[in-house]
This record gives C-alpha cells, structure tokens and sequence, in this order.
C-alpha cells in the first residue's frame, strides 16, 4: 500500500469518527420541542377558607381573588384551596396538610386562623404566610387587610339620604375591632346624612349561619329598621330585605359582594371587597424573592375595598353627593373617623384631629347613634 493511500485512509477515518461523535451529540444540544434549561416549578399558593365558598359573601370574594391570581400569572401558579375550615385546630392541621401538598405561600382568609398560622410558619421558615386581619407577625407571616370602614361611611351616608325611619339594622359576627369599626362608620355616615339616625346591632357569635342571620335581620325590621347591612358571611341578610321590599320598603347596603342576585329591588348598593389584585402582587413578590412580611392595609384608593352597584334609580342627587364623597376619602380630604367623636355612653373619644391607626384597629366601643353595646369576651 502506497503512503499516499495510507494518508487518505487515515483522513476518512478522522471524518467518519467526527461524523459519528456529532451524530451522537448534536440531538442532545437541539432536540426539537425541548427547553435547554429545565421549566420552573409553579409557585403552589394554598388558601384556607372559614366558610363554603358559595355564590357570594366573604369567602366568595377571596376565591374571586384566588382565580384573579391563576388568570394573571398562569402557569407560573398552582392554587389549592380548602373550604369551610373552623378555627382552632382543624385550621392548623389544614395549613400543614398544604405544606405538605408543596404549598410555599399559604394565605389564611379569616381572623381566628391567626394563632394556628404562626404555629405553623415557626416550623416551616421556608414558606410564605399571608393572614387576613391580625396583630401579630412573623419573619415569614404578614398580614393584609382593607380599610373596610371607608365604604362603610359611605353606606352609612347613603343609608341616612334613603332611610324613612332613621333606623338602619346591622347584622354584626363578632366584637373584633375590624367589626366594630364597620358598625361605628356606618353609624357616623348615617348621622351625618341624618343626625337623628340611629344603627341597631344584633350579634351572631358566628361568621357564618343563614338561619341565624336570616332571624336576627327580621328582628331588626320588625324593630323599625327599614335599611339593613351586615358584617356574615351569606346572602341572608340580603335575602330578608328583598322579602321585606314590597311591603316595607327595605333596602340593603349589601357586604362583601354585589347581593343583586339576591336582593334585585332592596338593594341600593354594595360594599365590595377585591382580592385579585393582591394575591396577584404577593405571588409575584415570592416568585421574584422580594416578598416581606409587611403589614397591608389598603382602602378604596387602592381598590381591596368599594362602594359599588348604587342603584341608578335612586335620586340624581343622592348619587352623586354618595360619588363626591367617594373621592374625597378616596383622596385623603375627608377622614370617616375625625372629631368629634363621642361614644354612645356619652364618653367623650376624640375632640380634635383623626383617629389614629392603632386607635382604629383597638377599637372596642361604639359611637353615638348606635343601640347597642360590645359583648366582652
């Protein structure tokens, strides 16, 4: 064999074995319809929920918010969600179930999941907690919450232009302050439309109890309310003054949801709470490492609360002092809890200025105007 056959043999050696390593790992490098990088997990974000999540109420308006959160960020999310869950132990066996299920923010929508959170984000640092309401933190707990009152005053101020009798009833659950503030903006709204208004209050000692909320609610019409408003969970209250509409002309200042559904013609307007638009920021705040668990609490200017749905066959005028004042607190002018404030012993609270915040959230009386006193627990 001559050497120049040796050389060409020698050079289609080299080429074949080039060929056959680039067959092998070319695939690997370009495979069509595979990433180059592996695809993230999905942030699991786990919601516990106090009561049925059903067509409207407090519940509702967090699952409303929960799917805001799956439409904005995709598959960049997984949610689970447990409904109908009491407070106390079961809440925190059902934080820990979803731990386990992957969770890496949980978000516990009702006051008294607060204790059971904290157990359960002491020993589990490496997830995310957000809690509805509350006074205590943690390092990876916060807690969010709506200025509620604000849309309070306002149903309270519209209450006072519509009422015939001067008489609102007020369905309350518990004496906690986020409660109890309600009640007094709503008062102070009514009275200042109408000083001679009265709020009448009947409590639960439950968030949720249809029929419970139902009977205390007729109680209150037959007391002479001829506005109702509540701080539950179902459509009952709504439902009771649709059934006293034709009669006794009973409105409603619905709360949580738009209670047209159930109360088409009592109805004059409702207090809503929107959820979408935080869980979607929080859930981004985890997924992009800078979430801290600050404190929130958010008004009708940032839109976790408003008074929306006001009947448009109510007075022009009416509508519109209810919108004028609407942009006022929406733009700081105006302060539903200013003095003078006088409790409804008499007692003097405020003769100048504002309420502070941490006045706000300890509040533990009730104003002037309202029948009623705050059971101690």
């Amino acid at each position: 064999m001559s050497k120049n056959l040796i050389r060409v043999g020698a050079r289609a050696l080299i080429v074949f074995l080039a060929g056959a390593l680039a067959a092998t790992t070319l695939p690997l490098q370009a495979q069509p319809g595979k990433a180059s990088t592996p695809r993230a997990e999905p942030l699991v974000v786990g919601f516990v929920y106090v009561t049925p999540v059903g067509d409207a109420g407090w519940t509702y308006q967090h699952d409303l918010g929960r799917r805001a959160l799956e439409r904005s960020l995709g598959a960049r999310v997984k949610t689970l969600a447990v409904e109908s869950v009491p407070e106390g132990a079961d809440a925190e066996r059902v934080m820990r179930d979803l731990v386990g299920q992957g969770a890496k923010l949980v978000v516990a929508t009702s006051f008294g999941y607060l204790e059971p959170a904290l157990r359960v984000a002491a020993d589990h640092p490496e997830v995310r907690f957000e809690h509805a309401g509350g006074y205590k933190t943690a390092p990876n707990l916060g807690t969010y919450d709506a200025r509620y009152y604000e849309a309070r005053w306002l149903g309270g101020y519209l209450a006072g232009r519509i009422s015939r009798s001067g008489i609102a009833g007020y369905v309350a659950a518990f004496p906690v302050p986020e409660v109890v503030q309600g009640i007094n903006a709503f008062a102070l709204g009514m009275r200042a439309a109408n000083p001679r208004a009265q709020v009448r209050v009947i409590w639960l000692d439950t968030w949720f109890d249809p029929a419970k909320e139902r009977a205390a609610a007729q109680t209150l019409v037959d007391r002479g309310a001829d506005v109702l408003t509540n701080h539950s969970a179902s459509p009952a209250v709504a439902q009771a003054a649709q059934a006293n509409f034709a009669e006794r002309r009973v409105r409603l200042v619905g709360y949580t949801s738009d209670m047209r559904a159930f109360a088409p013609d009592a109805q004059a307007a409702a207090i809503v709470h929107q959820w979408g638009g935080f869980y979607t920021q929080v859930a981004t705040d985890v997924l992009e490492r800078r979430w801290k668990p600050a404190p929130v609490w958010g008004g009708i200017a940032s839109g976790m609360v408003d008074l929306t749905a006001v009947d448009p066959r109510l007075p022009a005028d009416v509508r519109n002092d209810v919108a004028a004042r609407r942009r006022a607190i929406a733009g700081g002018a105006f302060k539903p809890f200013a003095a003078p404030l006088v409790d409804n012993t008499g007692q003097r609270r405020l003769m100048s200025g504002t309420l502070d915040d941490a006045a706000i959230r300890t509040m533990d009386w009730l104003v002037e105007g309202v029948v009623g006193q705050v059971p101690r627990r």
